[in-house]
């Protein structure tokens, strides 16, 4: 359902002026965006689950609330603010990457069924909040079907130092993003295993399409996953040490077993659960997605790191085709 005109008025005067901002989440993540926020002069309230402050009163005239929590969260905190009438004035944000185990919906998705009169928009891009943090230059897209409010969060958030781009693809923006840990994973291994640069780079970049197939199957648009919030993502996720999926799967090629390594990064690993729940939707869907299923083989245990770079080596020879994006690998 669309904002109501009046709702959409009100939502385009957000960046010409200084906003009230609930960010839901304080974690890394959370906490650099907040960061970000604040600079621009925008009253920001960080709220988490072990505060002192309650949701309704970090949430209480909020114009725009921003959900920026692990996965395993989203659902129970969307039924929580359901039950605390968020005017349609306010603008709904999701900067969580990954699937719901139980319905297999990205976050926005499952803001979108709950707040069907709200504008729901997807942070999403390169974004190492380490690097954010230490106020290191970066891009990210604003993805929502309204664009008015796309608008209106890009101004929010822009800055000298994190440049925002606008985007009429939520979920795509959002699945490009959550995609990408699976092949993050399978980089580590590739790293841990000094298998060497060229290996690298033929990974990622046999992963591309498998992320496109996936991804616009799904929903998304096919120019999306070549952008900022795709390969972008991509890109960073796979090629730093900063990433906790790229470090998942470095552990595994050391031999470390996933609970050791789990323990030792001190969070969320959205990759991990994504691949697994991306393993149900192929096989729901029957969607070709090899380097994927390989990584679900390796987490769950039943290969080792080697078996699954010697099960891609060994798949059956082919031409390389750009219009496979869209077909079955």
């Amino acid at each position: 359902m669309p904002v109501a005109p009046a709702a959409q008025q009100t939502i385009a005067t957000y960046k010409n002026r200084p906003i009230t901002l609930a960010i839901l989440g304080s974690g890394a993540w959370g906490s650099a965006l907040a960061h970000i926020a604040a600079t621009n002069h925008h009253t920001v309230r960080l709220w988490s689950r072990s505060g002192s402050v309650s949701l309704a009163n970090a949430v209480a005239g909020a114009e725009v609330i921003l959900s920026a929590i692990s996965m395993k969260g989203v659902l129970n905190l969307v039924t929580q603010l359901k039950a605390l009438d968020i005017p349609e004035t306010t603008v709904l944000m999701t900067a969580t990457k990954g699937f719901d185990p139980e319905t297999t919906l990205t976050p926005s998705v499952i803001f979108q069924q709950a707040f069907p009169h709200h504008a729901v928009t997807v942070l999403s891009g390169p974004n190492l909040s380490k690097e954010i943090e230490a106020g290191l230059p970066a891009a990210t897209v604003i993805a929502c079907a309204n664009e008015t409010a796309a608008e209106a969060v890009q101004h929010v958030f822009a800055s000298d130092h994190f440049r925002t781009y606008t985007s009429t693809d939520p979920l795509g923006a959002e699945l490009g993003g959550t995609l990408k840990n699976v092949v993050a994973i399978a980089v580590g291994v590739c790293e841990g295993l000094k298998l060497g640069s060229n290996a690298r780079s033929a990974l990622i970049t046999r992963a591309l399409p498998e992320v496109m197939r996936i991804g616009t199957h799904l929903g998304g648009q096919p120019e999306t996953f070549l952008g900022l919030s795709g390969l972008g993502d991509m890109l960073a996720t796979c090629t730093s040490a900063l990433s906790r999926n790229y470090r998942v799967g470095y552990g595994l090629a050391q031999g470390k077993s996933l609970g050791q390594i789990l323990e030792e990064l001190g969070s969320t690993a959205e990759g991990v659960n994504t691949a697994y729940v991306l393993h149900d939707i192929a096989q729901r869907e029957q969607l070709s997605a090899p380097i994927s299923q390989q990584v679900y083989l390796l987490l769950k245990g039943d290969i080792s790191a080697a078996e699954a770079v010697a099960a891609l080596m060994e798949r059956k020879l082919k031409a390389e085709d750009y219009q496979e994006v869209l077909q079955c690998d």
